[in-house]
């Protein structure tokens, strides 16, 4: 990547394929890693990564793992495609004659790529939350109803056992309620703690990657072997989740829509994060940091790896020779 230049739009197609691919082979974990990180001290529904996701298949089968991965695979292509083609535009324009990038100048670089891909992320992201913390809602409510009918009176045990229909919303009726009742803001709820989180991520990420790949690099001036670009995303982007983890915790809380019973409502990331620390602890801010690891990992390993070996490239340069 760093010799060879590669025009835009193969840029974009390598990140947007990169995309599709890792969100494909994660999207169950990143499930339950909302579902985690939404879950406060009241009713705890799920105690690990395991048992949220066998809850999570016994109560609403298979497919409701990938509750909200409609909204992620039609969004991620511009995102992934933003994230990694903007670092290059950066790394490029901050090189002086093509010589080596110091650690500040590779810092300021994901700290662009983090910036410029927030407008796509921020809306994706709002939308996937509700979809995907929906079902942990449904099982709290029906647990709570359940319990009522052990502990009330009888004709409070018999209004509880009334069936209730849950109507799920779709990502369609959540967009056109949000935009009628907030207009665009209402996309762009949590925007700054969407900021706070990919920004930071973005600064430790690009550069550790970029250092990790040059050790698997033989000659400066050849790509580093594929299985390098994998390891070396799926290094680097676990260490950058774990470490920006307490501001994904509060991205989430504060993107969320609907609340369990006795849960708390925040006004900011200040009154968010304040609750959580006297409430929840310090341990709170890493909820779902193994689960974030483990989605973060590969879907980074497997988008460097995609993107270094440029697909786009091959299938681009097959349209001349069509021609011809």
């Amino acid at each position: 990547m760093a010799d060879k230049q590669i025009s835009l739009p193969a840029k974009l197609i390598n990140g947007g394929i990169a995309g599709l691919i890792g969100v494909t082979c994660v999207f169950p974990i990143d499930l339950a890693k909302t579902r985690l990180q939404n879950q406060q001290n009241g009713q705890r529904m799920y105690s690990s990564l395991s048992d949220c996701l066998i809850k999570t298949i016994r109560s609403e089968g298979y497919f409701g793992m990938y509750r909200g991965a409609a909204v992620n695979l039609t969004l991620v292509t511009p995102e992934k495609a933003i994230k990694l083609a903007a670092n290059d535009f950066f790394r490029h324009h901050l090189s002086k004659d093509g010589k080596k990038l110091t650690l500040l100048r590779e810092m300021l670089a994901g700290c662009g790529a983090g910036t410029c891909q927030v407008i796509v992320t921020t809306p994706m992201e709002m939308l996937k939350i509700q979809l995907q913390d929906a079902g942990r809602i449904e099982a709290q409510k029906k647990l709570m109803a359940a319990q009522a009918q052990l502990s009330s009176s009888p004709a409070a045990a018999a209004a509880a056992a009334e069936p209730t229909v849950e109507r799920r919303p779709t990502a369609t009726q959540i967009t056109r309620e949000l935009l009628r009742s907030k207009g665009i803001a209402g996309l762009y709820k949590g925007l700054g703690a969407t900021l706070l989180r990919d920004v930071p991520f973005s600064i430790v990420y690009f550069p550790l990657f970029a250092n990790l790949n040059k050790l698997g690099q033989k000659d400066p001036n050849v790509k580093a072997p594929f299985y390098v670009s994998f390891l070396s995303g799926c290094v680097a982007g676990s260490t950058a989740a774990v470490a920006v983890n307490p501001c994904d915790v509060i991205k989430t809380r504060l993107q969320s829509l609907q609340r369990g019973v006795n849960e708390d409502t925040y006004s900011g990331i200040l009154d968010c994060t304040k609750k959580i620390w006297q409430r929840e602890g310090p341990t709170a801010f890493f909820k779902g940091a193994y689960c974030r690891a483990l989605v973060i990992a590969p879907l980074f390993g497997i988008a460097q790896v995609v993107y270094f070996v440029g697909i786009a490239e091959f299938l681009l340069d097959l349209l001349p020779k069509r021609r011809a």
